[in-house]
């Protein structure tokens, strides 16, 4: 994820103020703002509270998860504490399997299930299978990733023996996922506390992603679709490796101009604000821009996604975001492979290196 510069300016209606850990802050009708820590460089997650009744009982419904570390658990109970006002968590609802978010679905679910009542959780299928599928196998690590990261350029025998060494990054934060789930589908409404949520996808940041609009609370909880400082990780890895996920995403965002200008955002990560339509606009540019850097660097020469590091980020990158950067340069790259205007080149190396296509124009 990058720092974006929007020329045109967001509305932040909460202004600079953030619920402090394990306090819930009131953002709508029924809708509670929490925030959690992550031991990244993007240090934070959103995570949502919603009034609820499920079956004629009170409660609450919780949208996202945070990792499954004793931190953010230890906040959770501060928050069941002294938040839910005794009454329990009826679902919970993760927009997409990135550990950030269904980390501590299994924790959840589990601890508030009882005898009368089993806490589901509900989100997409492609992702509730994907989540359990990386439990169980190495993602974003291992032998797999290492030769693909390698066939995309990053050779470097110390970065490559890193990954190669990091076998567990999914599991340590996702320990466990729920063996049953309730289906989020595209469009589909969900009755939440006597409003109804709508499911809208996305896809290119994460398999089957799903965002929750609220026609009548005009509020959007985004996931990681819209945030409003940074642009979304989009990337291809190992498991899809001819993916063109930047072009999906761009397609899902133009699917969220439906939605009201003035709608509420809640991102997953940075404050709540207006001017859906103004970050779309500004998410495009920033892509159009990188991809115009893209084409001009093949046009110099073939070129790897690892080439295109230093040409896509400007600061100093560690092993986590040198992963997801080379993922991101891939996603660049395939998305003008996929249009035509690049060639693809597997080299004697095993590296694979993209061309401008004499045929085609960039626009």
């Amino acid at each position: 994820m990058q720092e974006t510069s929007p020329k045109a300016t967001l509305d932040y209606p909460m202004g600079d103020t953030l619920p402090a850990i394990g306090q819930a802050l009131a953002v709508a009708p029924g809708v509670r703002w929490v925030r959690m820590q992550l031991p990244f460089a993007l240090d934070h997650i959103n995570l949502w509270l919603l009034r609820d009744e499920l079956d004629g009982r009170p409660g609450w419904t919780i949208v996202d998860c945070g990792i499954a570390n004793q931190a953010t658990q230890e906040a959770w109970s501060q928050v069941f504490a002294t938040q839910l006002e005794g009454m329990p968590v009826l679902r919970v609802i993760v927009t997409h399997m990135h550990p950030d978010h269904v980390g501590n679905a299994h924790w959840l679910t589990e601890r508030w299930s009882i005898l009368d009542w089993p806490c589901r959780l509900w989100m997409s299928a492609t992702d509730f299978h994907a989540a359990q599928l990386a439990c169980q196998h190495t993602t974003h690590g291992g032998e797999r990733a290492a030769s693909f990261f390698a066939s995309h350029g990053l050779t470097d025998p110390e970065s490559v023996a890193k990954i190669r060494a990091r076998t567990n990054y999914f599991g340590s934060m996702v320990p466990q996922m729920p063996a049953t789930f309730h289906r989020l589908l595209d469009g589909l409404s969900v009755q939440i506390g006597g409003h109804r949520w709508v499911c809208h996808v996305g896809h290119g940041h994460a398999p089957e992603h799903m965002a929750l609009h609220c026609p009548e609370l005009n509020v959007l909880i985004s996931g990681d679709m819209v945030l409003p400082r940074i642009s979304t990780n989009v990337s291809v890895y190992d498991t899809e490796p001819e993916a063109n996920s930047l072009t999906l995403f761009l397609q899902s965002l133009d699917r969220m101009r439906s939605l009201p200008k003035d709608t509420l955002v809640l991102p997953s990560h940075g404050k709540p604000f207006t001017g859906l339509h103004t970050r779309i606009d500004q998410l495009h540019e920033h892509h159009r821009d990188r991809l115009a850097e893209v084409v001009a660097a093949c046009r110099q020469q073939p070129t790897t996604a690892a080439d295109l590091l230093p040409v896509l980020f400007k600061r100093q990158l560690d092993l986590h975001q040198t992963t997801f950067a080379m993922g991101e340069a891939v996603a660049h790259l395939h998305a003008l492979w996929h249009q035509g205007t690049l060639t693809r080149a597997l080299g004697t190396d095993g590296v694979y290196r993209f061309s401008c296509s004499r045929a085609a124009e960039w626009i």
